[in-house]
């Protein structure tokens, strides 16, 4: 299992503002296409404390080394369901249907002085014996940057400059 923690920090930001841009469908959207995917689908349903958000991102594997293709195929897609208890809190839980493992972990949104920062906290488990933490060290890193991409949107969107 590979355990991944990663902060994303919107300064000069507000929680409300930062749970409203991850509440928004467009935002994921840009998100998704700033990444470079294939394809995308977002949807967003319920109201705090009950919020259902579910990004399903396909990526290629052009950038995947020869030894995972036999294993994730020409596409990986990637479906992550995030379960808001409240405006900062949520669960995640990120999957590849179809495939041996998963992510389960928790997402939270604080207040640092004048910084939201956002942690994301997941575990990584594939269970495919011999290349399983090969596996769980390639989708770690695409997750971080898929963490990045999201922060990167996210600073341009809460400034007004991305859409």
């Amino acid at each position: 299992m590979k355990k991944i923690s990663h902060e994303l920090i919107y300064p000069g930001a507000t929680i409300e503002q930062v749970a409203a841009m991850i509440a928004d469908p467009a935002f994921r959207e840009a998100v998704a296409d700033h990444q470079g995917v294939v394809r995308r689908s977002v949807s967003v349903s319920g109201e705090v404390p009950a919020r259902r958000i579910e990004v399903e991102l396909v990526h290629g594997t052009e950038r995947v080394p020869g030894f995972a293709k036999k294993f994730v195929g020409d596409e990986i897609p990637i479906v992550q369901v995030e379960t808001w208890s409240s405006l900062t809190d949520a669960d995640v839980h990120v999957t590849i249907p179809g495939k041996p493992g998963d992510m389960k972990g928790t997402a939270r949104i604080t207040q640092r002085g004048d910084d939201v920062v956002e942690t994301m906290n997941l575990a990584v488990q594939v269970k495919i014996p011999l290349v399983g933490g090969k596996i769980e060290d390639l989708i770690a890193g695409l997750l971080v940057k898929a963490f990045k991409a999201e922060n990167k949107v996210g600073l341009k969107w809460l400034a007004g400059e991305w859409r």
